[in-house]
């Protein structure tokens, strides 16, 4: 007689792990996970806090509160300290004390919970909150800077940037986006090289956001248009976009890696500087062009010029040379002595030395060195 055995088929065992793997899938979201969980730690707590009053710190329920506001999003973030207020009104009702050492905490944990509670709704104007929102914007500072990146450049070329924030915020008004461009005509050649230097109306962390915006614009823009159509194309941008602090000033620089010729474009920025080696003597390369996004169709007339060897351009924004109560004629002319001893020594790092020394910590600051070996 046979002994009956029991059903051990494969699909059998492989139900609850498809039921669980079902359930992440068309279940609950991981912020829901979170929050439940999150939940049931502050039941916990509760609870221990009733059942050893006097000995767990009647103000323990900050501590959930607290952790929620870092990793809930705007959607759940509410829900969860609404939760919580319960909590710590029944925590009230079951230890039955009505003295100093109940109101007090029970007071400024009401208080911080109306705080996070109105952060979560301004969060959700935003819809995301917390690290998550953080992170995004780490992240748009990054392409920031990536953008702002010198390309590779063929040998004899040396490029040296700096860019330092109102305040030292990472987020500042002034940025630079810089291209190579290869000429198809050409391949054999090394191109040109595309950099602009903007300083958008504003200072730090108030003028971040639409620097952000104008960085990648500008980045589309730069490379995809002729030398002479940038400042137009992105002229007209600006004006499209109707901000109320709508304008920026910029200075183009097209640079042949060739030959050494340049045209230099401005839109109300400071002069561009060019040091010529042969005679050792700075010129100001002035070009005329009204500031980007008050008039339509505005013209920029280009300063041209050719960087032979051992000359040296500077780009720079008016944090470099503008002072209260200074004219900026004098903050050239202190640039210009500056550059010239600092240049002498190495191109390396001048760029930040000419920052650190230079222009005002109220104001963005940036400097390009270009120089021609």
């Amino acid at each position: 007689m046979s002994t009956p055995t029991r059903d051990v088929r494969p699909e059998r065992l492989l139900a609850p792990r498809r039921g669980f793997r079902s359930l992440r899938r068309h279940g609950v979201s991981p912020e829901t996970r979170l929050s439940l969980g999150l939940g049931a730690l502050s039941t916990v707590v509760a609870l221990l806090v009733v059942a050893f009053y006097g000995i767990m710190p009647f103000t323990s329920l900050m501590v959930p509160l607290l952790v929620g506001s870092i990793f809930l999003g705007p959607r759940t973030l509410p829900w969860f300290v609404i939760y919580l207020m319960v909590l710590l009104t029944a925590q009230v009702a079951l230890v039955g004390n009505s003295g100093p050492r109940i109101v007090g905490p029970t007071t400024v944990q009401f208080t911080m919970g109306l705080i996070v509670l109105f952060t979560s709704f301004r969060r959700s104007q935003l819809g995301v909150g917390g690290l998550r929102g953080e992170s995004m914007l780490v992240d748009l500072r990054d392409r920031i800077l990536t953008q702002g990146g010198i390309p590779a450049l063929p040998a004899g070329w040396q490029v040296d940037s700096a860019i330092h924030s109102a305040g030292g915020t990472p987020f500042a008004g002034d940025f630079v986006v810089a291209t190579r461009v290869d000429d198809p005509g050409r391949p054999e050649l090394p191109g040109r090289l595309e950099l602009v230097v903007v300083d958008v109306s504003g200072k730090g962390a108030d003028a971040g956001t639409r620097a952000l915006l104008l960085s990648g614009a500008f980045g589309g823009l730069l490379g995809a248009t002729r030398p002479d159509g940038f400042l137009p194309a992105a002229n007209d941008y600006m004006v499209r976009q109707d901000w109320d602090e709508g304008f920026a000033t910029a200075v183009h620089l097209s640079l042949d890696l060739a030959t050494g010729r340049y045209e230099v474009r401005s839109a109300g920025h400071p002069p561009a500087l060019h040091r010529s080696a042969g005679s050792g003597r700075w010129g100001l390369l002035d070009s005329e062009g009204p500031v980007l996004g008050l008039i339509e169709g505005a013209d920029f007339v280009a300063a041209c010029g050719v960087v032979g060897p051992g000359d040296s351009l500077l780009l720079y924004t008016d944090g470099m040379v503008e002072e209260p109560r200074r004219d900026i004629d004098l903050g050239i002319d202190r640039l210009l002595g500056a550059s010239e001893q600092m240049l002498r020594a190495s191109v390396d790092g001048a760029a930040t030395r000419l920052v650190t020394a230079l222009g005002s910590p109220d104001d963005d600051r940036a400097m390009i060195v270009v120089h021609r070996s």
